[in-house]
C-alpha cells in the first residue's frame, strides 16, 4: 500500500486514539458529578474557539463565498454530528452503562453503509471481491464488537499498573450507570440507536458538504458555530443552576478542553478531510476500533479486568476493518484506472475533463494536459 493510501489509514486510526481517550474523560467528568449536558456545550465552545481563527487565517484566500446552502448542511451537521448526537448518546450512557453504550456505536458503519449506498455514495458491487470485502467485514466488525461487550470468558492477566484513576467512587449517577433497571434500559438503548442514525447521517451530510464546498478548516469551523449555539441553548435549559457550569482547577476543565480541542476541532477537520477523500463509509468503519482501545485504556488506568471475550472481539474487529480496508482499496485502485492512458503535453488554453461514469466523479482540470484517449468504462 502507497503512502499515500496509508495516510487517510493512519488519520482515522488518530481519530479513534482520540475518541477512545475522550471516553475515559467522559467516565472520569461524569465519576466527579459533572453534568454530561456542558460538557457538549463547552466542547463545542472550545472548539469554535480554535477553529474560527484557524479558519480565517489558513483559508481567507481560497475560501469562497457562504451561500444559504452551505449554512443549512453546516446546520445539519452541527445538529446531527454535534448537539443532538452527543446529548443522545451521553444520555443513553447514563440510563445504560458505558460499555453497553459503547458497544451500541458499532451500529453506525452498517447504518453508514445503508444509508451511503441509498444516496448513492457508495455501490454494493455483490458481485466483485471488493463489494463482498466491504460486507464481510462490516459484519465482522460487528460480530466482534458484540463479542467484546457481551462475552467475559476467563480473565486474562497479560498486565497490572495498579493504576484507578476513578479511585473506586461511586455517587448515584455512577451506581445508576452499573445497575440499570429495564425500563431505562430500553429507553438508553433506544437513544442509542438514534444516536448511531445521528452520526451516520451527519457523515453522509460531511460527505456531501465536502463535494460542494472542500474546506475542512472552514467547514469544520461552521458546524462548530452551529453545534454550541445549539448545545449551549440545550445546556442552558437543563442545568439553570450557573454553579454547575463553572470550570476549575480540575476534571472538569480537562474533559472540556480536551473534548473541545481534540475531540471537535481536532478530530472532525480530520474526519472531514476523509470523507472527502475516501467517502462516509471509509470514515465510519474505524468505529469499532474505539471499543479496543477503550478496553485497552480501562485496563490500564481505570484497573478495569481484560477478559477473554476482549481479545477475540479485538481479532474479529481488526479482521473485519482490514476486509473493508482491502475493499476499499481495490475499489480505489480501479477508480484510478479509469483516468486516461495516454497524456500529450500541448500548449493549449486549459481543458477541462469530466468522466461521469467514475464512482465520485473525476474532474482533471490543468492548462497544458490535453486527454488523446479514455479509458472510461462503458
Amino acid at each position: 500500500m502507497a503512502m499515500a493510501d496509508m495516510k487517510p489509514v493512519a488519520v482515522m486510526v488518530l481519530v479513534q486514539v482520540v475518541y477512545a481517550g475522550l471516553n475515559i474523560v467522559y467516565k472520569l467528568a461524569a465519576n466527579d458529578g459533572m453534568n454530561l449536558r456542558l460538557v457538549v456545550a463547552y466542547r463545542f465552545l472550545f472548539g469554535t474557539a480554535v477553529m474560527v481563527p484557524l479558519a480565517f487565517f489558513m483559508e481567507r484566500k481560497k475560501r469562497p463565498k457562504i451561500t444559504w446552502m452551505i449554512l443549512f448542511q453546516s446546520f445539519c451537521s452541527g445538529l446531527l454530528g454535534g448537539s443532538l448526537g452527543q446529548n443522545l448518546y451521553l444520555e443513553s450512557l447514563a440510563m445504560t452503562s458505558a460499555t453497553y453504550a459503547s458497544a451500541m456505536a458499532n451500529l453506525i458503519p452498517p447504518m453508514t453503509f445503508i444509508l451511503a449506498i441509498l444516496f448513492g455514495l457508495e455501490k454494493l458491487n455483490w458481485g466483485t471481491g471488493a463489494g463482498k470485502a466491504k460486507v464481510l467485514g462490516t459484519l465482522l466488525g460487528i460480530s466482534g464488537a458484540m463479542l467484546l461487550t457481551f462475552y467475559k470468558g476467563v480473565e486474562l492477566n497479560i498486565w497490572s499498573t495498579n493504576l484507578d484513576l476513578l479511585h473506586h467512587h461511586k455517587d448515584a449517577a455512577a451506581a445508576t450507570l452499573d445497575r440499570p433497571e429495564t425500563s431505562r434500559l430500553l429507553l438508553g438503548s433506544l437513544l442509542a440507536v438514534c444516536s448511531c442514525l445521528s452520526y451516520a447521517l451527519w457523515l453522509i451530510v460531511q460527505t456531501k458538504m465536502m463535494e460542494t464546498y472542500p474546506y475542512q478548516y472552514s467547514s469544520t469551523a461552521l458546524m462548530t458555530i452551529m453545534a454550541s449555539i445549539q448545545a449551549v441553548a440545550f445546556g442552558l435549559c437543563t442545568e439553570r443552576d450557573w454553579s454547575q457550569w463553572k470550570l476549575g482547577w480540575n476534571i472538569r476543565l480537562i474533559a472540556a478542553t480536551y473534548s473541545g480541542l481534540f475531540g471537535s476541532a481536532m478530530s472532525v477537520t480530520l474526519i472531514a478531510w476523509c470523507a472527502r477523500k475516501r467517502g462516509a463509509l471509509f470514515t465510519a468503519i474505524f468505529n469499532p476500533l474505539m471499543l479496543v482501545l477503550v478496553a485497552i485504556a480501562g485496563s490500564l488506568f481505570l484497573n478495569e479486568n481484560l477478559h477473554l471475550g476482549s481479545v477475540l472481539g479485538a481479532t474479529l474487529i481488526v479482521c473485519g476493518l482490514y476486509a473493508v480496508l482491502w475493499g476499499k482499496g481495490k475499489e480505489h485502485k480501479m477508480m484510478n484506472n479509469v483516468l486516461p492512458s495516454k497524456v500529450s503535453i500541448e500548449p493549449e488554453p486549459t481543458v477541462s475533463v469530466v468522466i461521469a461514469s467514475a464512482p465520485d466523479g473525476i474532474h482533471i482540470d490543468h492548462p497544458k494536459v490535453h486527454c488523446t484517449q479514455s479509458n472510461v468504462p462503458n
